[in-house]
């Protein structure tokens, strides 16, 4: 159902706009150095030219997409530019040619579901929360969910391995919202 909602989702020309400002937005107020995406499959939002434009900005920023080396482990991160040649690697998906691995600073995940506390539901394979739980060195990038807000549910059920995201972004709001201060 969800996947279903996310393609639909992604045929509104305006919600796809937004979700690539808010992306700016968020990438102009965590400035990071490094940023790892991915490649869009059907129905996820494609960063790929907000990414083009924030590289463009600064010749010493960097981009990386998600590469799996053997399944079951962590994901790699290897360099992407818009003219970086691409292979096929697992699952179908493009990859960089390259063998140049770097180390984001801030990460968009995709997203099929999310809920308001910050957990996703992905495809199932784990690959995002094992990544997150064995990053090299002790701070972990910001890491940031792409969604869409139809795709959004109350609560998911989560297990103890799974990682909380630190935001989400839809075409309508950055989850977890600010809540007003009683006190203002």
């Amino acid at each position: 159902m969800l996947l279903k909602t996310r393609l639909d989702a992604a045929l509104e020309p305006a919600a796809q706009e937004a979700l690539s400002r808010r992306m700016l937005d968020t990438l102009k107020r965590h400035e990071p150095a490094c940023v790892g995406f991915y490649w869009p499959l059907p129905g996820e939002f494609d960063a790929r030219a907000a990414i083009a434009i924030w590289l463009a900005l600064d010749a010493h920023r960097q981009a990386s997409l998600p590469v799996i080396t053997n399944h079951g482990e962590a994901l790699q991160f290897r360099a992407w530019a818009p003219d970086t040649p691409m292979k096929v690697g697992h699952h179908r998906i493009p990859e960089p040619d390259t063998e140049r691995v770097v180390t984001p600073d801030l990460l968009f995940v995709p997203c099929v579901g999310f809920d308001v506390e910050g957990y996703r539901l992905g495809y199932g394979g784990g690959y995002y929360d094992r990544t997150l739980a064995a990053w090299p060195g002790a701070t972990r990038p910001v890491t940031v969910g792409i969604a869409c807000e139809a795709c959004r549910t109350d609560a998911l059920q989560h297990e103890a391995h799974d990682i909380a995201l630190d935001l989400i972004i839809t075409e309508a709001a950055c989850y977890p919202q600010q809540r007003p201060n009683p006190a203002q």
